[in-house]
């Protein structure tokens, strides 16, 4: 968990570089969970797809909700308070194993879970309410305009920019940073993700130019993961380029995926497959399924998959802390060098 931890230790300096020169205006955020930094520049007015939110004061209590804004808060110094379940990777009641272990490196008391039995498509208002946030992070979310509207009754909300679930990985740090009134702790942040990403890069000269497609088989189409989509484009930091092909049979009109029928596998053409599975036992399924040999790298067996719920999510985008997540995207990048070494 090099990265991780490098993380930890840029905010932990922006902390102490902040307290040193922090203005008299300030206020801190203990109840927030932070290292003690002052937040700067309030009030903060963010724009985002359903309008504008402007936050006033520094947040000392801040709730999350949707992917990835927990960790980009925690890699800043703020631990929230309540955030998101996430049933489908770790069950009702558990903590990504990233959050979990940087809660507990930093001695900081678990958050709250708020109910998230169907991946954003109902908000438990009234877990909010209990939580009593005075700044709700959703920028890579699935919010509704509704419930924008009606989450923004108890305390200000950060939507997403544009579209549901396209918000790109970094942008996603640069929004949360800008919320929290840390952007210069932010820009360090990206800055050491952006390292790790091109010493991968460059100890990959294999992966420059090459194509690729992210697929999840739906049994009688494939889910195909569109440029929109941060999983994706993360990868596009290593040197690969997606598919021509991706972006030639898309028809979700800007969304962060589409089906593909079987009857179209064929045109689905790329260098090579990165496949996602809920176990190893559906990721072999995949590769000997007869219908999906007509996609021409599965018929090659030019695929990388990603086997597992934890893992799919430690790269479905990475986090702030998930980025060398043992077994996520090291693991990932390390699967996609054996397709195409030759």
């Amino acid at each position: 968990m090099r990265l991780r931890r490098s993380l930890i230790a840029v905010a932990g300096a922006a902390v102490t570089a902040l307290a040193l020169s922090a203005c008299a205006g300030g206020s801190t955020d203990e109840d927030a969970g932070s290292t003690g930094a002052v937040a700067e520049g309030f009030p903060v007015t963010i724009e985002h797809a359903f309008g504008e939110t402007v936050i006033e004061d520094a947040p000392e209590r801040v709730a999350t909700w949707g992917w990835g804004s927990t960790e980009a808060a925690v890699a800043l110094g703020v631990y929230p308070i309540a955030i998101a379940e996430q049933v489908w990777t770790v069950g009702e009641g558990a903590y990504l194993p990233w959050v979990e272990a940087a809660y507990e490196e930093a001695g900081e008391e678990l958050p709250a879970l708020l109910s998230d039995p169907e991946g954003g498509a109902t908000v438990p208002y009234e877990e909010f309410i209990e939580a009593d946030p005075d700044l709700i992070l959703a920028p890579y979310s699935g919010l509704t305009e509704e419930q924008y509207d009606t989450l923004s009754e108890i305390a200000p909300v950060v939507a997403y920019p544009d579209a549901p679930w396209t918000t790109p990985w970094d942008e996603e740090i640069r929004i949360t940073a800008e919320a929290l009134g840390r952007s210069d702790e932010g820009e360090e942040v990206l800055q050491t993700i952006s390292e790790g990403l091109a010493e991968q890069a460059a100890a990959h000269p294999e992966f420059a130019g090459k194509t690729f497609a992210g697929v999840w088989d739906g049994d009688g189409f494939v889910y195909v993961y569109t440029e929109a989509d941060a999983r994706i484009e993360v990868l596009t930091e290593l040197g690969l380029e997606v598919a021509p092909s991706v972006a030639d049979l898309d028809t979700s009109d800007g969304g962060f995926f589409y089906e593909l029928s079987y009857e179209q596998l064929d045109q689905l053409d790329a260098d090579f497959i990165v496949s996602y599975h809920d176990s190893e036992e559906e990721a072999a399924a995949f590769l000997a399924k007869p219908e999906l040999q007509a996609i021409p790298a599965v018929a090659a067996g030019n695929v990388a998959q990603v086997t597992d719920r934890v893992t799919v999510s430690s790269v479905s985008p990475p986090t702030a802390l998930s980025f060398d997540w043992e077994g996520g995207l090291p693991a990932l990048i390390d699967a996609i060098s054996g397709v195409l070494e030759p």
